[in-house]
């Protein structure tokens, strides 16, 4: 991540020696779409959180911890799906499901559709990005994230 990081810096500061005027226009550009889009985003962290909170990981764990591997693994993929939440809340909750007993297959399917996938973020991002833009993401999204869920439960 730091590489990236560092490769976005290194790509800021050339942009802004090239051209100061376009490079100010874009991150102005930038700061507006952000904050527009924020309300939005917050407002729906805001809710899956207090959600998550009243929901005890033994009882997540419990849905997704099915006997039958592959039914789990939907599970997770959809519940992942439908959830909102930041990737530092998501881990620590991915390593407490371990705990409770489901399986890393599982915890893959959900943690990379929770990441990939967005079924409550999806009018935001039809209103953004297009419809068909938004649900190719999205089903690209699922796609990739049950295949990396079948390779994990295949090393497991």
């Amino acid at each position: 991540m730091f590489i990236l990081y560092l490769l976005c810096m290194i790509m800021f500061i050339i942009s802004f020696v090239i051209d100061q005027d376009k490079t100010k226009k874009a991150c102005i550009n930038a700061l507006n779409m952000f904050l527009k889009v924020l309300p939005s985003f917050l407002f729906l962290i805001c809710i899956m959180s207090i959600i998550m909170c009243l929901i005890p990981p033994s009882i997540i764990a419990e849905l997704m911890g099915s006997q039958n591997e592959k039914i789990g693994m939907v599970l997770g993929s959809i519940l992942g799906s439908m959830v909102v939440m930041p990737g530092f809340i998501v881990f620590p909750l991915a390593g407490i499901l371990l705990k409770e007993g489901v399986s890393l297959s599982i915890l893959a399917s959900f943690t990379t559709t929770l990441m990939m996938v967005g079924i409550l973020t999806l009018p935001i991002e039809i209103k953004y990005f297009g419809k068909k833009l938004a649900i190719v993401r999205n089903v690209n999204g699922y796609v990739i994230a049950m295949i990396v869920s079948v390779i994990i439960g295949l090393w497991s």
